[in-house]
Order: structure tokens, then sequence, then C-alpha cells
């Protein structure tokens, strides 16, 4: 995998650097409720302080603002208060949200010359966006000296071990709502993988056509409910002998232990996406087996990745015991599928 040049190489005394981060945080009555991705932002920042940038200018999308309304309801000034408490320096300055403009997602030059008016170089964190051609995540590198943050370095670092020769067994563990949406890594990784396990709704689509050139492994039972409804009347059913009308919302006791017992034996595993609607408690069993297990394995280079799969290891407080939770989303998935991120791309090599 080609590696961007890196932040550490770069010449920021006394300059002005603007730096793209992923800040993209939930709010909760104007304050940051999850502070997770400012505080990974803090490395990159400090090392720019450290190494004395006379200024840092800092830009994220927030949300999915459209109108002006939006632009009120997705201000930057309870991540900049949070960025400030953690990160105390007058040296630092958050610019305001890069989604509200039109020119950010149609990568607009205009644009990123205003992003880029005043900068010295530019150094691209935000790795959760790096699948994106954007004006802040793209087109600016092309304005200024383009550098790679220690949070995207780190991101493709360790996803990349999976695109490379691994420790055996591998073991992969994919779940959610949709085949479609995971397909690509499924074609890219799971035909090297030792076992692939399958669970949420994703089982089944593939029970019903599997559109895969390897087999995988799906649920044996489920727990089944009557309705859509945390409060559903609800069973454990064998997979294959699901009452008329019920729909199968986690992973069952049998195949939990199964899946369990593959990733006790694994040396190298991805997991990304959910068994079944781990949202509520009564259908979570499943996603918490799998966590326990995935974490409850010194032995293997893990990876987990998806907002579903490490909200889940963050609310059983297992995410110290993975060897990488993915800040990507979609970024991660692409990069797994084999594709070149254009927020990477548009950084010279190192």
């Amino acid at each position: 995998m080609r590696l961007p040049r890196s932040v550490r190489d770069a010449e920021v005394a006394v300059k002005t650097v603007l730096v793209r981060s992923d800040l993209n945080v939930p709010l909760d009555d104007g304050r940051v409720a999850d502070d997770t991705r400012v505080r990974a932002s803090l490395p990159t920042l400090q090392l720019l302080l450290d190494r004395g940038a006379g200024q840092v200018r800092v830009c994220s999308h927030l949300g999915r603002p459209k109108t002006e309304e939006d632009r009120a309801r997705y201000a930057m000034a309870p991540v900049e208060a949070r960025l400030r408490e953690l990160l105390p320096d007058e040296r630092l300055r958050m610019l305001e949200n890069t989604r509200f403009d039109a020119g950010e997602t149609k990568n607009d030059e205009r644009f990123a010359r205003e992003l880029a008016a005043g900068c010295d170089l530019y150094v691209n964190d935000a790795f959760g966006s790096a699948h994106r051609a954007h004006a802040s995540t793209e087109a600016v590198a092309h304005l200024l000296p383009a550098y790679a943050g220690l949070l995207l370095l780190d991101e493709l670092e360790h996803l990349g071990r999976l695109l490379g020769d691994v420790e055996r067994p591998f073991v992969l563990v994919s779940g959610g709502a949709k085949v479609e949406d995971k397909l690509g890594v499924l074609r890219n990784l799971g035909g090297r993988a030792d076992s692939v396990l399958i669970g949420g709704k994703m089982a089944e689509e593939l029970r019903g056509e599997n559109p895969l050139d390897f087999p995988v492994e799906l649920p044996d039972d489920v727990v089944a409910a009557a309705a859509f409804e945390a409060d559903a009347e609800s069973r454990v059913t064998p997979y294959d002998g699901l009452p008329d009308g019920w729909l199968g919302l986690d992973i069952g006791p049998a195949t939990r232990e199964r899946f369990a017992a593959r990733l006790a034996e694994a040396r190298t595993i991805f997991w990304n996406g959910p068994m079944g609607v781990f949202e509520w408690p009564r259908f979570a069993e499943g996603t918490k087996a799998v966590a326990e297990a995935v974490a409850g394995n010194a032995d293997a280079f893990s990876v987990v990745g998806g907002a579903d799969s490490v909200r889940a290891l963050n609310e059983l407080g297992l995410a110290d015991r993975v060897s990488w939770v993915s800040t990507g989303g979609g970024a991660s998935l692409e990069l797994l599928e084999g594709k070149e991120l254009p927020g990477v791309a548009a950084i010279p090599s190192s």
C-alpha cells in the first residue's frame, strides 16, 4: 500500500497550518456528547504545536447542514469548546462547519482556495472522510504542501495489515442490514479468510442467495420476535424454522457459541456490523458475545470498524482490548475493498 508523507516530516515552525480533522461528533443540548473523535485528533494537533506552528486552523464537517437553521444547529462552537478544554492553546483556531458550503461536497476549487488562504501547509487527519473527494479533503491538498496526520497514518497502517499476509486463522465477522454495502469488502477479504461469519439482516439475504464465490457461515438459530418492536414477544428458534410473520432480530445461543469458538482460535480478526438489533437490550446478546470474543482473544491482531460495532465495544468497555478500533466507517470499507481513497491519493508519497 502506498503511504502518504507524514506530518512528522513537515517543517511547521512559525507557519500557519490548515488541519482537516474528523470532529463530526454527537451533540446534546449544546455540548459534545461523545468526545472520542475530538480526543483522536489531539496527537496531530499537539505535534504541530510542540514543533512551533504559528497558528493551527482546524476544519471539520459536523452533521449534514443544508439551511441557515441547520448552520446554527451544527455550529462548531461546542466542538471548539471541548477541544480547547483538552488542548488549551491560543494558537488553535476552529473554522466553521465546512459542510455548509456547497463547494465542500462539490469539491469546488473556489471553496478550497478560501480554506487555503493564508496557510502555509495542509495536514489531512480525517480518515473518516478520506474516501470523499471534497474541497477540504482533496482539492486543498493540490493548493498547499500536503501531509498526512498521525491518525490517518495509523488507520492506513492497521487496516493495511489486513490486506497483506496475515497470521492464520483469519476470521472475518460481518453483520448489519445490507449485504450490498459490504460486498466489496467480503469479496476482497473473505476469499482470503479461513472463516467468514455472517449475522444480522445480512444473514437472511445470503441464505436466500449467496453472490460470493466462497462459503460463509450463517446462524443456526436466532432470537425471533413477533414484531419489530423492543418489547415484542420473542423466542429462540432454528434459523430455518422461523414462524410465519416472525423476524430474526439476533443470533441465537448456539450460534453465539459457535462464532465465539471460531474467534477464540483466530490470530487475525476483522469485525464490522452488529449481529442483530443491538440497540434493544433483548436483542443485543449476539453482538455482545462477538464483542467479548474479539476482545477476549489477546493473541489475535483484531480490527473493529463500523459505527455500530465500535459503539458496542465502547458501551461494554472493551475498546482498549482490541488491537485497532477504526474511526473510518465508509473509508475503512472502501480501503479494504482495495479502492484508492481520494484524500490519501492527493498527498505525495513519503
